[in-house]
């Protein structure tokens, strides 16, 4: 079995779940307890880098309004979300 695309598994996972946490570090873990899939740090971050270039995610790392310090959110722009829906229709359909 290969192992899942990185920037699938990033959009999928986006799609279906609010990831929001305090770090990188702590998004990529919490990526992968959502998934249920291991990702490599290098492969991670390779694939945000790919869809910030393609704009299928907002920036991760922002500061919200009101707050203290940058938080790191993983967040599908409108072509995301295309993507990922795609992604999750069943082949052939």
């Amino acid at each position: 079995m290969s192992a899942p695309d990185p920037v699938a598994l990033l959009l999928l996972t986006a799609f279906r779940h609010t990831v929001s946490e305090p770090n990188v570090e702590a998004g990529c873990a919490r990526i992968q307890e959502l998934a249920g899939q291991p990702i490599a740090a290098e492969d991670f971050h390779a694939a945000l880098a790919a869809c910030l270039r393609d704009g299928l995610i907002r920036e991760p790392v922002r500061i919200p309004e009101g707050a203290l310090q940058c938080h790191w959110r993983l967040e599908l722009t409108p072509a995301g979300v295309v993507a990922a829906r795609a992604l999750s229709q069943p082949s052939g359909a």
